[in-house]
């Protein structure tokens, strides 16, 4: 009976002691817990530092450049060419004649139309001066008189259509392609492709500008351009149109008329810079990043850093200038604003600054 209590107590103090081993180690463990989740609850962000410094306020923006004129035209009428009388890549005159059209049939059209018409005015005469003696009607002079008009418009209709075998130029430029050769049959309707004209003594570049940039701007002034692949040189432009209103991006088109150099080296599609240059000297402002915000520049929100912890801070933000945001009121020079990271941010959040 001894034994058996001595056995019993073994295994209670035993157990006892499993116990408490387990329970210290919950508690280790609940610790190390806690710590991790602390350590895991701060978010990684980098920072910037809000300052005042001088800062121009010319831009630049990009876009490509477009012809001012391009047409591609068509036959008027049907017809057999004979003649082409320029190649892809040739520059024409408006007026300069490009290509012949067998004219066979259009000239017989004019010599019958012609004829037509010279026995309309002999018919007229003879009415007129029949009815002279009453030896015919004034209605039947007055379609004599009729019929003569209508063959005068038919004979110069065919006479135009005479000229037309010569196919010319409608404007001035380099012919970008040629739809036609000798041999070609052309057709009225549907109208057949002729050729295809870029005039690039002018080309228009379109940009866009903010707000802040665009209150600036006037049609009319002259603006320095450049195109990435003649880095050494500068063209001309001026601005001829100014939307009024915003696009999707909340940015306002802006198009400027280039005046392209004797050789014409600027092409239509080429990448092109417009420089604005603002008439205000270099500014001291108070700026930051314009990644500090949250969202977009409009939200006027911003975590700052304080104590280890972010805080959102209504602002009033200024102009926009490139990846810089004056600052108006809601910040003092010195403090650390957050410019990455703010996805993950509550007000409160504890944060840990990465460099």
């Amino acid at each position: 009976m001894k034994k058996v209590i001595i056995t019993i107590l073994a295994i209670g103090v035993s157990l006892g002691a499993i116990a408490y081993v387990l329970t210290k180690n919950k508690k280790e463990n609940e610790a190390k817990t806690a710590i991790v989740a602390e350590k895991n609850a701060t978010v990684s962000v980098k920072t910037a530092v809000v300052k005042t410094e001088e800062v121009s306020l010319d831009f630049a923006s990009n876009g490509n450049f477009e012809p001012i004129q391009e047409l591609t035209f068509a036959a008027e009428k049907s017809g057999k060419v004979t003649k082409v009388l320029v190649k892809e890549g040739d520059y024409v005159t408006v007026g300069q004649t490009l290509a012949i059209v067998r004219s066979d049939v259009i000239n017989v059209g004019a010599q019958n139309a012609n004829a037509v018409y010279q026995n309309a005015v002999a018919d007229y005469n003879r009415f007129e001066n029949a009815f002279k003696t009453g030896g015919v009607t004034k209605q039947q002079l007055d379609q004599a008189k009729l019929a003569m008009v209508n063959a005068k418009s038919q004979l110069t209709q065919a006479n135009i259509n005479v000229g037309d075998t010569r196919i010319k130029a409608p404007i001035s430029g380099f012919i970008n392609k040629r739809f036609i050769e000798p041999g070609s049959i052309l057709t009225g309707m549907p109208p057949s492709n002729l050729f295809e004209i870029v005039n690039v003594s002018k080309l228009k570049l379109t940009v866009t500008a903010n707000e802040t940039q665009v209150a600036g701007l006037k049609v009319g002034t002259p603006i320095n351009v450049k195109a990435s692949v003649y880095p050494d040189k500068n063209f001309s432009g001026k601005i001829i149109f100014i939307a009024s209103k915003a696009n999707e991006s909340l940015n306002f088109p802006v198009e400027i008329e280039i005046t392209n150099n004797v050789s014409k080296d600027l092409k239509a599609g080429m990448y092109g810079t417009a420089e604005f240059a603002s008439n205000q000297q270099k500014q001291a402002l108070k700026i930051v990043p314009r990644n500090a915000f949250v969202g977009s520049v409009s939200s006027n929100e911003i975590f700052v850093i304080e104590n280890g912890t972010a805080k959102l801070k209504k602002v009033t933000a200024g102009r926009i200038l490139g990846d810089k945001v004056e600052i108006l009121d809601g910040l003092s020079n010195g403090e650390t604003v957050i410019v990455t990271g703010q996805i993950n941010l509550q007000d409160g959040s504890k944060v840990e600054v990465i460099k």
